[in-house]
């Protein structure tokens, strides 16, 4: 119940972070409705079809496509109140990272996967969704930029499974503490300007 409210979660996240974009782009609602529904699943259906889950999760779940229309409409309606939340992209961007990193991390446990693996696919879930997104928006996906982004999901999932090896410590306290890690190491990273090093050299 706990993956699922995540799952949930990181859905609606992620969909109001590809509505904010596309409507910075100025697209049409079928656009719009498109880019919040690749950013919202994108990531999810790489990770799917890795570990070979047939069909993709949200084509056994129609329950996410309601909750992506329904989260469309309600930010088309309310964009002047979302705006009112400073930097709402980042926000909504940085809580869909946490939520889809465990998610990712929990179907890699699913799948009996190493703990390696399982830190890969969260990533994977959380970050890629947010590339196609920014690639179908002709930006440069943040993931590829000096922006601290996949980093702090591979350290998310670190965290939860330094957690779960101590028994005092419930797997919904393990998940939420790993969630919290990423949203508040991803907020201070931005705020204080921590980056990767640029290897840009001119030629």
């Amino acid at each position: 119940m706990f993956y699922y409210i995540i799952d949930i979660l990181g859905t609606i996240a992620f969909a109001i972070s590809g509505v904010l974009v596309a409507m910075e782009k100025k697209l049409d609602v079928f656009g719009v409705l498109i880019i919040a529904f690749v950013t919202a699943v994108g990531g999810g259906t790489l990770r799917d079809l890795l570990i070979g889950i047939r069909p993709v999760g949200w084509l056994n779940a129609p329950i996410h496509i309601l909750v992506i229309v329904l989260t469309v409409i309600l930010a088309i309606l309310f964009v002047k109140q979302l705006k009112y939340v400073r930097k709402s992209l980042f926000l909504f961007d940085t809580i869909g990272i946490g939520l889809y990193t465990m998610a990712g991390v929990e179907k890699g446990i699913a799948a009996d996967l190493s703990p390696v693996m399982c830190i890969a696919l969260g990533t994977i879930t959380a970050c890629f969704g947010g590339v196609i997104r920014d690639i179908l928006c002709n930006e440069i996906p943040v993931i590829f930029r000096k922006e601290i982004y996949a980093t702090v999901c591979i350290l998310g999932g670190l965290v939860y499974f330094l957690l779960i090896q101590f028994p005092v410590i419930s797997n919904t306290i393990a998940h939420s503490l790993a969630i919290l890690t990423i949203i508040v190491m991803r907020i201070l990273a931005v705020k204080f300007k921590i980056s990767l090093p640029n290897i840009y050299r001119e030629i």
